[in-house]
């Protein structure tokens, strides 16, 4: 395990994009790029604490910004207001993750329990709820040949999957994979043969995990909480993970770290 970057407050949202890791900072309420050199460059302010990272088809990025549920647009570096996501969402909005016809699908949560929705957010800004009673909403993905939406619910223990409509709603509601009891599904992350990993943010740890549940793989931190992961680098085998030793008190502590290892898959 190498580290990347340290003296962060809390990294949520890793993609890796044009050949560098993007990823938000909540409670410096910064966008970075971060080259596998450590270079960082600074590409978004975001008030309202950035989480979810996506881009639409003419490159534009799109950031959730968490705290006052907006969907920002960013460019030259100036976020602007893409969607207005509070009427949805009865606290915070979170991950995110962008189809290649420009739809973005954000999950919302409430950390006092009751279940909340998935959104989808058409090209030009509307708002549309496509599943309701999700338990935690987190890291969502899709497949390869674009027909399937996965959803971590961090308070089930379980993966979600969903299929495409044409029209971009969701059908097909199942359970892609149970966890083991206490797994704490934050970020995943697609690899290459279809399987996921997994940052589970109570076990200090991501695991890689085939549809139906079976742990093929797993990657230990030294104590801290994996709360996030992507994979990238030159040939797509480096996973990256978030970590952070107290997510609680994140904001103050500043000791949040990219760290990453190179893998076989």
């Amino acid at each position: 395990m190498e580290t990347l970057v340290s003296g962060g407050a809390f990294f949520e949202g890793p993609r890796w994009h044009d050949g560098r890791l993007w990823v938000s900072d909540f409670w410096r309420h910064q966008v970075f790029a971060i080259g596998m050199d450590g270079a960082v460059e600074t590409v978004a302010e975001v008030r309202g604490a950035p989480s979810g990272l996506g881009w639409l088809p003419d490159g534009t990025m799109l950031v959730v910004s968490m705290m006052d549920n907006k969907l920002l647009r960013v460019a030259n570096g100036r976020a602007a207001v893409y969607a207005d996501l509070s009427p949805y969402s009865s606290q915070f909005s979170n991950d995110m993750v962008v189809d290649a016809h420009g739809r973005a699908y954000i999950g919302t949560i409430d950390f006092s329990g009751p279940p909340t929705t998935l959104l989808r957010v058409d090209p030009g800004g509307s708002v549309t709820v496509v599943a309701e009673g999700m338990l935690f909403p987190n890291g969502p993905v899709i497949t390869h040949d674009g027909a399937t939406l996965i959803v971590a619910e961090s308070w089930a223990a379980r993966l979600t999957a969903f299929d495409f409509g044409g029209d971009g709603s969701l059908t097909g509601r199942r359970v892609w994979a149970r966890l083991p009891d206490g797994c704490a599904p934050d970020g995943i992350a697609l690899e290459a043969d279809g399987s996921v990993w997994v940052a589970d943010a109570g076990g200090n740890r991501a695991i890689r995990v085939r549809e139906g549940g079976e742990i093929v793989d797993e990657v230990r931190t030294t104590g801290d909480g994996v709360f996030a992961c992507a994979l990238g680098g030159d040939d797509g085998r480096t996973l990256f993970l978030c970590t952070a030793p107290d997510a609680e008190k994140a904001a103050e502590q500043r000791e949040a770290k990219i760290q990453w290892v190179r893998k076989d898959a």
